[in-house]
């Protein structure tokens, strides 16, 4: 075998490789979804994608003999430095052979380029920060990621362990079922809470969907703020995301809390489209779009994905009464497993509430830093 040489992804072809190396990679990995070679064009589109305008990325290939065995991007990443004020660089899209050299030189190159840039050491998988899809899959292999969750084979932790790189945090994804969950218990909370603090939760109004998003973006800034690992979106890209997600969501699963006319939360489950996704392979021409329409409809799993509340609510109880509805509102529609993901480690209060609930802790996402 030959060297391994990184070169900077520069031009259409290199970029198609850099899209296309997964779709090789795990051809035989029966967990693995393939996304919308469309969807990951676009997430990639420095140009256009409103998440550039606050970050600086550079993609990168891996090759052996003239072939690609890798792939990496490397973030600076300016809206997270400025909320967390430190020099913080990132790897994301990261994707290789089973090949510690080719890991090396693939986060070494990662690395050397953010701290050219002013950062001190780099942190990752994010794809491209943590509102999207982020960490590595350290535990719970034996199953499919759902909607916006990652996956990567077994190998990839031993990779990072041999390179050098170091557990930053761990995310955990908990899996319950509706028909399952004892809400005795949560419902008294719930309906205390709507009877005794002011607030009423309601759906999103799909008809007033673009005003909705709006009131939501200014709940996200404020709940989330202090989070580890919160990155502010613009408008326009939480828009984006917002309008994606329209296509998948039902009004149901996305609550919205007030007192008056103030939103003071919100709660957000999308149906796990990637059940409908796998059997389209990556393409919606010419027949994945109609297989993603068929399998759509038989899709029988959530992924709760947010649940925030501005400080002052935070004690009021209101995220009960959020899951309280989510999870009949789940149960009403046909919904049965469902996930919520991710929790940070060291969030007591909520692994505790889902441990409670009687949801089971089952696959674990690592953050890695390299100094």
């Amino acid at each position: 075998m030959g060297g391994v040489a990184i070169v900077a992804v520069d031009g259409k072809k290199a970029l198609k490789e850099f899209v296309e190396l997964p779709y090789g990679l795990y051809r035989d990995d029966p967990y693995w979804v393939p996304p919308l070679r469309i969807a990951v064009k676009e997430l990639l589109d420095r140009g256009k994608h409103p998440y550039y305008a606050n970050a600086e990325v550079e993609f990168f290939l891996a090759r052996q003999d003239g072939r690609a065995v890798g792939r990496v991007a490397a973030i600076i990443d300016k809206a997270h430095n400025r909320v967390h004020e430190e020099n913080a660089g990132f790897f994301g899209f990261y994707e290789s052979v089973n090949d510690a050299a080719v890991a090396r030189a693939l986060l070494s190159r990662a690395r050397q380029w953010v701290v050219d840039r002013g950062a001190s050491f780099i942190r990752g998988p994010v794809s491209p920060s943590t509102n999207y899809e982020c960490g590595m899959l350290i535990d719970g292999f034996d199953s499919s990621p759902m909607v916006m969750m990652t996956y990567n084979p077994r190998y990839y932790p031993v990779l990072m362990d041999q390179v050098g790189l170091r557990k930053a945090k761990d995310l955990f994804a908990y899996l319950s079922n509706s028909h399952k969950i004892e809400m005795t218990k949560i419902e008294r909370i719930a309906d205390r809470v709507l009877a005794t603090s002011g607030v009423r939760v309601r759906p999103i109004n799909m008809k007033d969907f673009h005003a909705e998003v709006e009131r939501v973006w200014e709940v996200y800034s404020k709940a989330w703020s202090r989070n580890w690992g919160y990155i502010p979106m613009s408008r326009e890209e939480f828009a984006l995301m917002g309008k994606e997600m329209k296509q998948i969501l039902k009004a149901e699963l996305v609550l919205i809390g007030e007192v008056g006319d103030r939103v003071v939360g919100f709660a957000l489950a999308l149906p796990d489209i990637n059940q409908a996704l796998k059997p389209a392979g990556g393409n919606l021409l010419p027949t994945g779009l109609l297989k993603i329409l068929y399998y759509q409809r038989l899709v029988k799993s959530v992924r709760v994905l947010a649940l925030g509340v501005v400080e002052e609510y935070r004690t009021s109880g209101l995220a009960a009464a959020f899951y309280a509805t989510l999870v009949r509102n789940a149960k009403r529609l046909g919904y049965g497993d469902c996930e919520m993901s991710w929790i940070l480690e060291d969030n007591v209060l909520m692994n505790r509430s889902l441990e409670v609930m009687g949801a089971k802790r089952y696959k674990t996402y690592r953050i890695y830093e390299w100094n």
